[in-house]
């Protein structure tokens, strides 16, 4: 997508844009240069998704964003910076931390994944090999127990995600 915005950047003398945009500077997925795109977006008042069309049709306004989001650029690189070693000191903190403290996320991830397997499959072949009438969790409370579980292993942002997808309807 930001192939024509770093050109547009590029021939209008913004390198640090360009670079971020071409994702010479930043992660392989892009996270730096959805941000930027999210500023240029801003500042042209239109969606992060237009930022685009409106590039191939007045490429001097988005010229004229991006050349207010130019002097952010250095405190959004920080920021990123930052966030990167945050992520690179938890990893190392929880690598010195006992395997108790963070076995919660694998060991939850192996009982939900053993409750469906109990529900869907295990519990149906006890029943006919041992000829009892074990009954089934419910469905439903499996379900709200593995969303509310990656609701919290992934840090909230699912079930924001979910939610507000759900509200915006």
């Amino acid at each position: 997508m930001s192939g024509t915005l770093s050109a547009i950047a590029l021939s209008a003398g913004l390198p640090l844009i360009e670079r971020i945009l071409s994702r010479k500077l930043g992660d392989a997925g892009g996270q730096l240069a959805t941000e930027v795109i999210r500023h240029i977006a801003d500042a042209l008042k239109v969606a992060p998704d237009e930022v685009e069309a409106v590039a191939e049709q007045y490429p001097g306004r988005v010229i004229e964003a991006m050349r207010q989001v130019e002097p952010m650029a250095p405190e959004l690189v920080a920021l990123y910076a930052a966030g990167l070693q945050g992520q690179f000191a938890l990893l190392q903190a929880e690598a010195a931390e006992p395997i108790w403290m963070r076995a919660w996320r694998p060991g939850g991830m192996y009982l939900i994944l053993f409750l469906w397997a109990w529900n869907i499959v295990i519990l149906h072949v006890a029943n006919a090999v041992w000829k009892i009438a074990l009954p089934p969790a419910p469905f439903d409370a499996l379900g709200w127990l593995t969303g509310v579980y990656c609701s919290l292993y992934m840090g909230g942002h699912t079930l924001k995600d979910v939610v507000s997808k759900w509200i915006s309807k």
